[in-house]
Protein backbone atom coordinates (compact mmCIF):
# COMPACT_ATOMS: atom_id res chain seq x y z
CA UNK A 1 0.00 0.00 0.00
CA UNK A 2 1.37 3.29 -1.07
CA UNK A 3 1.81 5.96 1.77
CA UNK A 4 1.15 9.65 0.94
CA UNK A 5 2.04 12.66 2.62
CA UNK A 6 -0.65 14.93 3.76
CA UNK A 7 -0.65 18.35 4.71
CA UNK A 8 -2.71 19.37 7.33
CA UNK A 9 -5.98 21.04 6.84
CA UNK A 10 -5.56 24.60 7.87
CA UNK A 11 -2.06 25.15 6.60
CA UNK A 12 -0.87 28.51 7.01
CA UNK A 13 -1.75 31.50 8.92
CA UNK A 14 -4.57 33.07 9.42
CA UNK A 15 -4.04 36.43 7.91
CA UNK A 16 -2.99 34.34 4.99
CA UNK A 17 -6.15 32.90 4.72
CA UNK A 18 -8.05 35.96 5.08
CA UNK A 19 -6.23 37.86 2.61
CA UNK A 20 -6.43 34.89 0.03
CA UNK A 21 -10.20 34.22 0.61
CA UNK A 22 -10.57 38.22 0.31
CA UNK A 23 -8.72 38.41 -3.19
CA UNK A 24 -10.44 35.48 -4.10
CA UNK A 25 -13.85 36.81 -3.21
CA UNK A 26 -12.85 39.61 -5.87
CA UNK A 27 -13.35 37.19 -8.91
CA UNK A 28 -15.86 34.23 -7.73
CA UNK A 29 -18.26 33.68 -10.82
CA UNK A 30 -21.14 32.41 -9.15
CA UNK A 31 -21.03 35.94 -6.26
CA UNK A 32 -21.11 37.71 -9.51
CA UNK A 33 -23.27 35.74 -11.62
CA UNK A 34 -26.06 36.68 -8.26
CA UNK A 35 -24.43 39.78 -7.06
CA UNK A 36 -23.20 38.76 -4.21
CA UNK A 37 -19.95 40.64 -2.20
CA UNK A 38 -17.99 39.95 0.71
CA UNK A 39 -18.35 42.54 3.85
CA UNK A 40 -16.73 41.34 6.52
CA UNK A 41 -14.64 38.45 7.03
CA UNK A 42 -12.25 37.17 10.46
CA UNK A 43 -11.18 33.85 11.65
CA UNK A 44 -14.74 32.24 12.15
CA UNK A 45 -16.70 34.67 10.84
CA UNK A 46 -17.89 35.93 7.46
CA UNK A 47 -20.67 38.55 6.80
CA UNK A 48 -22.41 38.34 2.84
CA UNK A 49 -24.85 40.77 1.14
CA UNK A 50 -26.63 40.55 -1.93
CA UNK A 51 -29.18 42.80 -3.39
CA UNK A 52 -32.80 40.60 -4.65
CA UNK A 53 -33.58 41.93 -8.17
CA UNK A 54 -37.21 40.69 -9.48
CA UNK A 55 -35.80 37.70 -11.68
CA UNK A 56 -35.08 36.05 -8.45
CA UNK A 57 -38.83 35.42 -7.94
CA UNK A 58 -40.78 31.77 -7.81
CA UNK A 59 -43.99 31.41 -9.96
CA UNK A 60 -46.05 32.44 -7.01
CA UNK A 61 -44.17 35.84 -7.03
CA UNK A 62 -41.75 34.94 -3.83
CA UNK A 63 -38.01 35.31 -3.56
CA UNK A 64 -36.87 31.55 -4.56
CA UNK A 65 -35.41 29.81 -1.48
CA UNK A 66 -32.35 28.48 -3.38
CA UNK A 67 -31.80 32.45 -3.74
CA UNK A 68 -31.88 32.77 -0.24
CA UNK A 69 -30.12 29.61 0.43
CA UNK A 70 -27.35 30.65 -1.95
CA UNK A 71 -26.50 34.26 0.04
CA UNK A 72 -26.40 31.70 3.22
CA UNK A 73 -23.60 29.18 1.57
CA UNK A 74 -21.62 32.11 0.30
CA UNK A 75 -20.71 33.13 4.03
CA UNK A 76 -20.52 29.79 5.03
CA UNK A 77 -17.59 28.85 2.81
CA UNK A 78 -15.87 32.44 3.60
CA UNK A 79 -16.39 31.48 7.06
CA UNK A 80 -15.35 27.92 7.03
CA UNK A 81 -12.49 28.45 5.12
CA UNK A 82 -11.24 31.24 7.13
CA UNK A 83 -10.89 28.55 9.59
CA UNK A 84 -9.77 25.17 7.60
CA UNK A 85 -8.55 25.69 3.87
CA UNK A 86 -9.75 24.07 1.79
CA UNK A 87 -12.81 22.54 3.04
CA UNK A 88 -16.67 21.54 1.46
CA UNK A 89 -19.94 21.41 3.03
CA UNK A 90 -21.10 17.73 3.82
CA UNK A 91 -24.12 18.98 5.29
CA UNK A 92 -26.69 22.05 4.75
CA UNK A 93 -29.88 22.56 6.63
CA UNK A 94 -31.81 26.01 6.14
CA UNK A 95 -35.22 26.86 8.08
CA UNK A 96 -37.16 29.67 5.51
CA UNK A 97 -38.72 32.03 8.71
CA UNK A 98 -40.19 34.90 6.56
CA UNK A 99 -40.62 35.34 2.94
CA UNK A 100 -38.14 37.92 1.49
CA UNK A 101 -39.36 40.96 -0.67
CA UNK A 102 -37.44 40.75 -4.52
CA UNK A 103 -36.42 44.49 -3.72
CA UNK A 104 -35.01 43.57 -0.07
CA UNK A 105 -30.75 43.23 0.34
CA UNK A 106 -30.02 40.28 2.13
CA UNK A 107 -27.15 40.01 5.29
CA UNK A 108 -26.16 36.46 5.66
CA UNK A 109 -23.63 36.16 8.69
CA UNK A 110 -21.96 32.39 9.45
CA UNK A 111 -20.33 31.99 12.49
CA UNK A 112 -18.12 28.90 13.35
CA UNK A 113 -19.08 27.29 16.29
CA UNK A 114 -16.96 24.37 16.36
CA UNK A 115 -13.83 23.41 14.74
CA UNK A 116 -11.69 19.97 14.57
CA UNK A 117 -9.44 18.05 12.45
CA UNK A 118 -12.26 16.26 10.37
CA UNK A 119 -15.52 18.45 10.80
CA UNK A 120 -16.33 22.20 11.30
CA UNK A 121 -20.07 23.57 12.25
CA UNK A 122 -21.45 26.56 11.79
CA UNK A 123 -24.55 28.64 11.96
CA UNK A 124 -25.95 31.25 9.62
CA UNK A 125 -28.60 33.63 9.69
CA UNK A 126 -29.99 35.35 6.67
CA UNK A 127 -31.57 38.84 7.42
CA UNK A 128 -33.04 41.85 5.39
CA UNK A 129 -31.34 45.35 5.26
CA UNK A 130 -33.65 46.28 8.08
CA UNK A 131 -32.76 43.29 10.33
CA UNK A 132 -35.92 41.51 9.43
CA UNK A 133 -34.74 37.51 10.27
CA UNK A 134 -35.62 35.50 6.46
CA UNK A 135 -33.53 32.47 7.21
CA UNK A 136 -31.84 30.32 10.02
CA UNK A 137 -29.32 27.40 8.87
CA UNK A 138 -26.62 24.83 10.00
CA UNK A 139 -24.36 23.76 8.30
CA UNK A 140 -21.16 20.65 8.40
CA UNK A 141 -18.12 21.02 6.28
CA UNK A 142 -14.82 18.49 6.14
CA UNK A 143 -11.45 19.18 4.94
CA UNK A 144 -10.09 18.43 2.10
CA UNK A 145 -6.77 16.73 2.31
CA UNK A 146 -4.20 16.97 -0.44
CA UNK A 147 -1.74 13.76 -1.01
Amino acid sequence: MEKRNQKAPGHGSVANKIAELQAKAETEPIAAFLGMRLIDLSEGYARVAMKLRPEYANFIGLVFGGIIMSVADEAFAYGTNSVITPNVASQFNIHFVAGADANDELIAECRVVKTGKRVCISEMKVTNQDGKLIASATGTTIPIVSG
